[in-house]
């Protein structure tokens, strides 16, 4: 296929604010039954009748989340919808709707933006969820994102953060640690083009952990499926800072202890591979990644037997008394405290990430 050199550039002053939040959000379509009034007036208006509302938000920040250098547009605005999402699953709720304002500065061109929103639509258009508003301005700082996420459930359906129990048996979805190690490859083969701009990277052996990365997916599935096998969950958080950051979240609020068990890690096969390869620990990994989007949960002892063989889900430990304080137990049965070593955007993370 032949590079067009000269791709056409449409200046964002050429629509004003107001026309180009038209032209970006002209194709998106409403999913909800609840979505009474849109994007086009004040304010947006939904009807959850006796739901209750779930309601989150994050920032992301042009080199300091995403490096657009590795980061294709299309990917972050799909990354940028599932991190919020994946807040909601973790209430236990059903994702209905989001709001996306956008800082950006003259270098984006109205081509670069609709890239960005095209994600954010084949994000709705995944979750079923509905964009109804947001925002967007200026910026001399590169490029800023802020997805708010609206969720709804019944009041005996939400789960806390601070609802675990001493004995509850401690739950993971998916695998655990390719998102981080999707990072460093990306990071690797950058600075290696860097050095030879003709050197293209063969990406193909870490195809698996560069998607975990750059195109995560929430876990809208494991709510339902849990709902089907009859079991609710008695804490829910999602794994953004690491496993071991989440494990004392839950532990802290929840006011219990916890031993979680090296050996019931679950690992993809890339994941230990390119763990080798750059001489570390996949348990490291897997404990101060990030990034994986997954949810970590509690149950009760009693829901074990509605789990024990789904293959989405690992028994990784259990949750003690707050006395007995947090551990991993080693695959040498070494009792080792946990610590909370995952993602901090205020201080330097290759220590933290060590």
């Amino acid at each position: 296929m032949i590079e067009d050199k000269n791709p056409k550039r449409t200046s964002i002053s050429e629509l004003g604010e107001f026309g180009l939040i038209d032209h970006l959000t002209k194709n998106f379509d409403i999913n909800q039954l609840s979505t009474v009034r849109g994007i086009g007036d004040d304010a947006a208006v939904i009807d959850f009748k006796d739901k209750k509302a779930v309601i989150t938000t994050d920032l992301l920040v042009e080199n300091v989340h995403f490096d657009l250098s590795y980061m294709p547009l299309k990917h972050l605005g799909y990354k940028a919808v599932m991190v919020n999402l994946s807040d909601v699953y973790a209430m236990n709720a059903k994702a209905t709707h989001i709001t996306v304002s956008i800082a950006v500065s003259n270098r984006f061109p109205l081509e670069a933006l609709e890239e960005l929103y095209a994600g954010i639509k084949l994000a709705c258009d995944a979750y079923k969820v509905d964009l109804i508003g947001g925002d967007t301005t200026s910026s001399n700082k590169g490029l800023l994102i802020t997805v708010t996420a609206i969720g709804e459930a019944d009041e005996e359906d939400l789960v806390y953060r601070d609802t675990a129990k001493a004995n509850d048996l401690l739950v993971v979805s998916g695998d655990i640690g390719a998102a981080y190690l999707g990072l460093q490859i990306l990071e690797r083969e950058k600075e290696v083009f860097k050095v030879n701009p003709q050197n293209q990277p063969d990406l193909d052996p870490y195809t698996y952990i560069i998607e975990r990365q750059l195109k995560p997916e929430a876990r809208k599935d494991i709510p339902e499926l849990l709902k089907k096998l009859e079991v609710k969950p008695t804490s829910m958080i999602d794994i953004s800072d690491g496993l071991s950051s989440e494990i004392i979240h839950l532990c802290k609020q929840s006011k219990v202890g916890c031993n979680l068990y090296e050996d019931k890690i679950p690992l993809d096969p890339q994941v230990i591979s390119t763990s080798e390869e750059f001489n570390i620990s996949s348990t490291t990994v897997a404990l101060s990644g990030g990034e994986d989007y997954e949810l970590l949960f509690t149950i009760s002892q009693e829901d074990f037997p509605k789990i024990k063989a789904n293959p989405h889900l690992s028994i990784i430990g259990h949750m003690t008394q707050e006395s007995e304080g947090m551990h991993l137990i080693t695959r040498g049965n070494t009792k080792i405290p946990l610590k909370a070593r995952g993602w901090n955007s205020f201080e330097d993370n290759e220590e933290e990430n060590e």
